[in-house]
């Protein structure tokens, strides 16, 4: 079986960009063009790559070629660097990549910037816990996650650790807390939580009250809209120490309730220049700003 370069394209594009009319923007062509690279693929393959939704979703058989996709978008886009074809004329390698929002909040964006007039980033915000399933699905090809073992076919390497604390705002905590953290108060007082694949309070609940309890919980989906909440007395929540600032009028409720997050870069094995110098700005950025 002979792959098609030009039907590996439109795969990725069309997962990378989420549909079939954007895919087509971003490779010049039409959609009809678009629709009939990816049917000739499956008909080449004998398999449905492609859940047609919106945004569109690699199969399980797709996720497989779309590994294979990237790996020959970043070997091509080293090949045409080592001819001396400048990046205007390649066009700039793109690296998807997934980050927990803690993390792309504080010490990650700063790593990437100087990047970024060579190289295209282009983010995944998910919870370090799910950051992993991208990269064994090809939608990514590095994550920072909380996973140690090497997803298959790539390297693991450890980060450090960011330390969250129970936090709240000095009017909140005397409220709501007034003889300190009891059970009883943490089972009454408002919690605000990411997301629900957050799990940071619900893990630090778990130490403290008895099972079943349920405090009022507001969900707000952003990392530097979370802290604002949490300043605003919404709500106590788990802030890590990266985002706390000397100023702030914030309370750590309870300094022995720490919960620590080791945090990994998993990315694959593929020797290219553009991942590598990620990888090594990442890894660099975690050494200087996370705890070991």
């Amino acid at each position: 079986m002979e792959l098609d370069p030009a039907q590996l394209r439109a795969l990725s594009a069309a997962v990378r960009e989420g549909t079939l009319e954007a895919a087509a923007r971003a490779l010049h062509v039409t959609p009809s063009a678009v629709s009939q690279r990816l049917r000739a693929l499956e008909v080449a393959t004998g398999r449905v790559l492609l859940v047609r939704s919106r945004p569109v979703r690699p199969t399980a058989s797709g996720e497989v070629l779309l590994r294979l996709a990237r790996q020959v978008e970043l070997l091509t886009s080293d090949t045409m660097a080592e001819l001396g074809v400048s990046p205007g004329e390649a066009g700039v390698p793109s690296l998807p990549i997934a980050v927990n929002a803690d993390s792309l909040a504080t010490w990650v964006l700063p790593a990437l910037a100087p990047l970024a007039w060579e190289i295209a980033i282009d983010l995944h915000r998910e919870d370090e816990e799910h950051t992993a399933a991208l990269v064994r699905s090809g939608a990514v090809v590095a994550a920072v996650t909380t996973q140690p073992d090497p997803v298959p076919g790539c390297w693991a390497t450890r980060l450090g650790v960011m330390r969250y604390r129970p936090r709240a705002a000095a009017g909140f905590a005397q409220r709501w807390f007034p003889d300190g953290v009891t059970a009883e108060a943490l089972a009454r007082a408002p919690v605000v939580v990411f997301d629900r694949k957050d799990d940071l309070q619900h893990r630090y609940l778990r130490r403290r009250v008895p099972e079943g309890a349920e405090p009022p919980t507001h969900h707000v989906p952003s990392s530097a809209d979370f802290a604002a909440a949490v300043r605003w007395g919404m709500g106590w929540g788990m802030l890590p120490d990266l985002q706390v600032h000397a100023d702030d009028d914030l309370v750590d409720l309870d300094p022995a309730g720490a919960v620590e997050v080791v945090l990994h870069w998993q990315q694959w094995k593929l020797r290219s220049a553009p991942l590598d110098r990620v990888a090594a700005a990442v890894t660099a950025a975690a050494r200087r700003h996370l705890g070991r």
